[in-house]
Order: C-alpha cells, then sequence, then structure tokens
C-alpha cells in the first residue's frame, strides 16, 4: 500500500462519523436515488447510482468498523481500496455528482447521501485522486485569490467599467457598512454587469456597502476538492475582512456555491459563529421587494421560465424569493414541470464544471438532456436564472445543442427594469 494511499484510507476512517455510520447501515437497497440522479437517469449506466459511487467509502466502513467486515476481511472475503480503485472512481465521486442533494431528498429512510460524497472526497483528495482541474483550481485559490486567478487589479478594472456604465460609485474597504459583497470569478469574468446591477439597486434603496480588496472571492475550491483545510483558510478570509470592516452583514453573490460555502458551512469550518449575518443576494432583493423599495417601470414582455440553482434553493433554502421577484419583472412566467426545490441541477456544481477532461465535458451535455427537455416542455426560448456558475454550464448546453435559447440572471433583470 503506497502512502498516499494509506494516507487516504486514514482519512476515510476519520471521516466515518455517527451520521455515516447510520446512513449506511439504514440504506434499503430501494434504488430511488438513481431515479433521482440526472447522470443515472440520462445514461442509464447503474454505475452512475448515487448510493454506489460510495461503494469503496461503505467497504471501508463494515471492514473497520463492524463485526461481520473485520471477519470477512481477515478471511479474505472483503477486498481491500486499492489505489486503481480510488483512480477509476474519480469519475464517479467527481465528475458525476454535482452534490446537488436530490439524492437525498428522495431516500425514503433520509440518508444524506450529498453529506457522504462530501467526506468520501476528503479520502479522495488525500489520497491524490481529485481530478487536476479541481486541484488547479484550488491551488489558485489559496496562492492567488481565486479559482480563475484573478488578482485585484482585474478586479479594479471591472469596478472602474461599471462605475463608467452605471454611473455610480462602487465603495471599497467602508468600515461600518450594511452589506460587505462578495462576488465569484465567474461573475467578474463573465458577468460583470452584475456588480453595476446591485450598484444601481443600492443606490435606489439607500443601502450602504463596500468590495474588500482582501476578500472578494466567495466561491470555496476547498470544500469542492474535500480538503477541510484548505476550505477554513479561504473562508477565514471572508471572516477577517467582514470582521475588519465590522460590517454587519455580508451579501452572498448568486453564485449557488458560494452561498453554500459561506452560509451554512463556514462557521462550522471557523468552529465559531459568525460576528455577521450571511444574506444571499435574493433574499436582500425579496426583502425590498415587501418594503415597497424594489418598484419595476416595466416588466419584460416575453414568456419566461426559471431555472432554480441547486445549492441556493434545495440546500440552501431560498425557496420562494425567486419566483416571487421574477413575477415582479414578467408579464409570462411558465415554471418547469419540476420546480423549485425539486428542480434537476444543471450539471456543473460541485467542482464538476472546472473538470476539462473530454469524457467529463461529454458526460455533462449528456446529463444536460435532463435540462434540455425541460426547457422544451416549457414552450419558451428565455430561461432566467441566480447561479453564474449555472449560467456557465447552461450556456454551454444550450450552445452544445444549438437551442434557441436566451439566459438572463435575475438581479440584472431586475436593475435593468428598476423604477428609476
Amino acid at each position: 500500500m503506497t502512502a498516499s494511499l494509506q494516507k487516504g484510507i486514514n482519512a476515510l476512517k476519520e471521516v466515518i462519523d455517527a451520521p455515516i455510520a447510520s446512513f449506511f447501515s439504514s440504506c434499503v437497497h430501494c434504488g430511488l436515488c438513481a431515479e433521482a440522479c440526472l447522470f443515472y437517469t440520462e445514461t442509464g449506466d447503474p454505475r452512475y447510482t448515487p448510493i454506489h459511487k460510495l461503494e469503496p467509502l461503505k467497504r471501508v466502513y463494515k471492514q473497520e468498523y463492524t463485526l461481520l467486515g473485520r471477519l470477512a476481511k481477515m478471511a479474505g472475503l472483503s477486498k481491500p481500496v486499492t489505489d486503481e480503485e480510488l483512480e477509476s472512481w474519480s469519475e464517479l465521486v467527481y465528475d458525476s455528482c454535482t452534490m446537488c442533494g436530490r439524492c437525498s431528498m428522495v431516500c425514503p429512510v433520509g440518508n444524506d447521501l450529498t453529506y457522504m460524497i462530501r467526506k468520501f472526497r476528503e479520502g479522495m483528495a488525500v489520497s491524490g485522486h481529485a481530478p487536476q482541474g479541481i486541484i488547479n483550481a484550488t491551488k489558485r485559490t489559496v496562492e492567488e485569490g481565486g479559482p480563475m486567478g484573478l488578482k485585484w487589479p482585474a478586479v479594479q478594472n471591472v469596478i472602474k467599467h461599471q462605475q463608467e456604465d452605471s454611473g455610480l460609485y462602487i465603495p471599497v474597504d467602508q468600515a461600518g457598512v450594511d452589506y460587505l459583497v462578495l462576488m465569484s470569478s465567474m461573475e467578474i469574468v463573465n458577468y460583470p454587469e452584475y456588480l453595476g446591477s446591485l450598484a444601481k439597486i443600492f443606490s435606489k434603496a439607500g443601502i450602504t456597502w463596500t468590495l474588500s480588496s482582501e476578500a472578494i472571492e466567495a466561491t470555496n475550491a476547498g470544500i469542492q476538492i474535500g480538503a477541510s483545510d484548505l476550505a477554513r483558510e479561504i473562508v477565514s478570509r471572508i471572516v477577517n475582512a467582514a470582521e475588519k470592516l465590522r460590517v454587519k452583514n455580508v451579501l452572498s453573490p448568486e453564485c449557488g456555491h458560494a452561498y453554500m460555502a459561506i452560509r451554512w458551512e463556514g462557521p462550522n469550518l471557523m468552529g465559531r459563529p459568525f460576528k455577521f449575518e450571511v444574506v444571499h443576494v435574493l433574499e436582500l432583493l425579496d426583502e425590498l421587494r415587501s418594503k415597497g423599495v424594489l418598484k419595476m417601470k416595466d416588466k419584460l414582455k416575453t414568456p419566461v421560465t426559471l431555472h432554480d440553482p441547486c445549492q441556493i434553493v434545495r440546500r440552501g433554502g431560498v425557496l420562494n424569493a425567486p419566483e416571487t421577484l421574477l413575477k415582479e419583472v414578467v408579464v409570462e412566467f411558465r415554471p418547469m414541470t419540476d420546480s423549485n426545490k425539486w428542480n434537476w441541477c444543471c450539471g456543473g456544481g460541485g467542482g464538476a464544471s472546472a473538470i476539462h477532461e473530454p469524457e467529463a465535458e461529454e458526460l455533462r451535455f449528456k446529463a444536460f438532456k435532463r435540462k434540455k427537455t425541460q426547457l422544451e416542455e416549457t414552450g419558451v426560448n428565455t430561461m432566467v436564472t441566480f447561479c453564474a456558475n449555472c449560467r456557465i454550464t447552461l450556456e454551454e448546453g444550450i450552445d452544445h445543442y444549438e437551442m434557441n435559447t436566451q439566459l438572463i440572471g435575475l438581479t440584472e433583470l431586475l436593475a435593468e427594469h428598476l423604477e428609476d
């Protein structure tokens, strides 16, 4: 056994806590989780059954913590987990799992398979079996501040252009304000108009806010790869910046993974409560709507549908705000067949979009057929969403299948139609 494999096995043994032990013990092998996974439904390959993706972790659990498993291991009836097996399992744990949580929703005994995958990834990362794309993104985040390697001067350039376009001042490193605004690299690079939209809405609402030159990046590659120490280091940058500036709230961007990382994972990683509140941008926008601040001058007349990002809606709990806000700014809304917390994943979450090997990309396009079907069933050509990673993945799928579909970000749509 190699040193890295032994470290990986030890990591797997350490992550097998009481919840995981109870999940493995209570699994009734019903197979319902398969029908909830778009990688299984769109390929028909039984390897993509969510509980099957955990097979090596399950074997370590049985061999180390159950009497029958120990006896089977001693008698040679239960094969050990090997480097070769973990290498082959990388596709199942990373490429074909976005940690969207849909399988956990349908489990009849309440097993949280998403939690189990997250823990399994810790052992995979330690033993050297994480995909190179996620490894590189994690390395860039730790060394340079973000998964795309963006430096602060690049962010300053975006700020400059958005100030020019909007005619509004975008504050940086302002202490004592209401909100510290976080962004993801994907928004900065692909959708910089999101920042200008926030400036417009905040100006209208009279909200004080700021960016931080020390903590702009909201995403957390450490969680995606399964390295808690790196995840803690990345979260601590945001926490330190927010507490240094004495802000009341930290505003998570539209990015779903970023919201999960700072809102729900962050305090656990830090080992203490935050001294500020974490709010998703749509939660704030819905609050402004309810106060009568977010009024529209006109509405989009094109029929639209809505893609609900998994980490914000199903796993993040922002259930009602997206549809409520959308109805404020469109004339005709047609929901997808499976919507809200039951919506299907875009196929690029959990770090999957960072894996650029041909096999992984081909699998994502196969999985995208589920979203393609959802779109076609609505009969509309305009889709709104509120996650930068989803937008990129959806755009790639739309281009791949040569679909006549326009994709719009919800925050930008609201800002565009906001009453002057």
